[in-house]
């Protein structure tokens, strides 16, 4: 019995382990939130359009505190849709269209300067949204600062 006991801590510690995005972290309480908002308006330099910061952790899913004080570059994810939930502040979203100025900054992502085209949407604290894959987007004006939860879902690319 003692066997499997430690069989089965041994196979849990391992699988700990070699999962990609470290140990999870699958509870953060609204005080941890107030904090990693003050460390990121303390940690942000100038006009530095983001600051990062970890909320919580399941590979393959990381949602992550954005703090944006300034306009920064438009994003597209090829792999992964992206959810947003506004915690503070209110910004203008613009999602389709084409990136501006366009480059690679790995295999699945682009970015660039900028949208040409696309839809424009307000939002502000409480709102929801999700961006499909392969869409342009970028927060295009702020309004002071905005605060949010970002997640990055991978999805599955279709055959061609």
């Amino acid at each position: 019995m003692r066997a499997i006991g430690i069989s089965v801590a041994l196979t849990l510690a391992v699988t700990a382990f070699a999962q990609p995005g470290g140990t999870p972290k699958t509870y953060t309480s609204a005080a941890e939130i107030t904090s990693l908002i003050a460390k990121a308006k303390s940690e942000r330099k100038g006009d530095q359009p983001i600051v990062t910061g970890s909320i919580l952790k399941l590979a393959p899913y990381n949602a992550n505190l954005e703090y944006r004080g300034a306009v920064g570059p438009a994003a597209v994810h090829e792999k992964e849709a992206e959810m947003f939930y506004v915690i503070d502040g209110s910004a203008t979203l613009t999602t389709g269209g084409k990136l501006t100025k366009e480059s690679r900054t790995n295999a699945e992502n682009l970015t660039g300067a900028g949208i040409e085209g696309g839809n424009s949407q307000e939002v502000s604290k409480g709102d929801f949204i999700i961006v499909p894959e392969n869409t342009p987007h970028w927060f295009s004006k702020i309004n002071g600062t905005v605060v949010l939860m970002s997640i990055h879902v991978p999805r599955p690319v279709p055959a061609h």
